[in-house]
């Protein structure tokens, strides 16, 4: 809070201190209003009044400073000023529910500075009532969230460039955000996937479910492998590796799983092992080879032995007949 505003609030504070000793209700009340004004008009926070027709009333230094407009400036104009261009009827249904007590906390929306330029705001929408309980206006305190926005979008750019499909699970299971990588994996839009079980894109969803519980249970869990299966009938050979992720409190929210694509290196290996069967079966049929032609050489070698030895046989017997016995 600005020096100012905290001088501005010790002030009226040391004014009802003073004034403690006299029971005057009236001059409590007029103490109290000065204190709550003290601490609106000091707040970093954009605080405006206005009425429910969308007339504004009051107009603090923190909606100064995030619009660009003075006080002066904008006072007794339709809060129509500062709305977004598409966002015209954003304001009169959040005063319709005021209208009717009921309050709007943390609407995230869009709205325009003087100088034309467009801010990321958080509004927080309550009713302002008079003495008797009527309902007579509203009051909006409205937080600059472009720093946050912008690095919502940057980590959301971090994650929509990776090539790996990537998922959030709450702790019942259901998938509750995923990146491009993982619509293309599945074939199933982004929309579609977001609320459906975790388990149902994979060829083995009991192991699926498994695997995400483990994590649960231990927190973390590295190249666990699961196929996943894609609508058209394809399967990614994948292998996941995912951790739960907290609040700041340390409470758990969900887990964060990462899923590297080893399809092709799957392939590769079955390309291998298939390689090193053919390359032992042809070993056993060069050696087979081996064994069989030794023996038709050896058969070979025996015939023509056989053959020399009738020959030399069929000649001595030959020259016996024609000597005859007398000889």
């Amino acid at each position: 809070m600005p020096k100012r505003g905290q001088a501005q609030i010790k002030k009226t504070q040391s004014k009802v201190k003073k004034t403690a000793k006299v029971p005057s209700e009236d001059k409590l009340f007029q103490l109290h209003q000065e204190l709550l004004a003290s601490i609106v008009s000091s707040s970093e926070d954009a605080i405006i009044g206005k009425t429910l027709n969308g007339v504004i009333t009051s107009w603090n230094k923190g909606a100064e400073l995030l619009y660009g407009y003075t006080e002066n400036e904008i006072v007794g104009k339709p809060i129509s000023v500062i709305v977004a261009p598409g966002r015209q009827d954003e304001m009169p249904a959040i005063l319709t529910k005021l209208a009717r007590g009921d309050r709007v906390d943390h609407y995230d929306t869009q709205r325009l500075r003087k100088d034309g330029s467009l801010i990321d705001i958080s509004l927080t929408v309550s009713p302002i009532k008079n003495a008797e309980g009527q309902i007579i206006g509203a009051s909006t305190i409205a937080r600059d969230i472009t720093a946050q926005k912008q690095a919502a979008q940057y980590a959301r750019s971090l994650i929509e460039a990776s090539l790996d499909p990537l998922v959030t699970i709450s702790p019942e299971g259901k998938i509750t955000d995923v990146n491009e990588a993982s619509v293309r994996a599945t074939g199933v839009p982004r929309e579609k996937l977001i609320g459906t079980d975790f388990s149902n894109y994979f060829t083995e969803p009991e192991k699926a479910r498994g695997g995400y519980q483990q994590v649960f249970d231990k927190g973390s869990v590295s190249d666990y492998p699961l196929t996943i299966r894609h609508r058209d009938g394809n399967q990614m050979d994948v292998l996941y590796n995912a951790s739960v992720y907290r609040d700041t409190k340390d409470n758990v929210l969900g887990v964060f799983a990462a899923a590297r694509d080893v399809t092709a290196q799957r392939q590769a290996e079955k390309v291998a092992q298939q390689r090193s069967k053919e390359l032992v079966r042809l070993a056993e049929l060069e050696q087979f080879q081996k064994l069989t032609v030794g023996r038709e050489l050896k058969m070979i070698e025996l015939k023509r032995e056989i053959q020399e030895l009738k020959h030399r046989l069929g000649e001595g017997l030959d020259d016996q007949i024609t000597e005859g016995p007398d000889n």
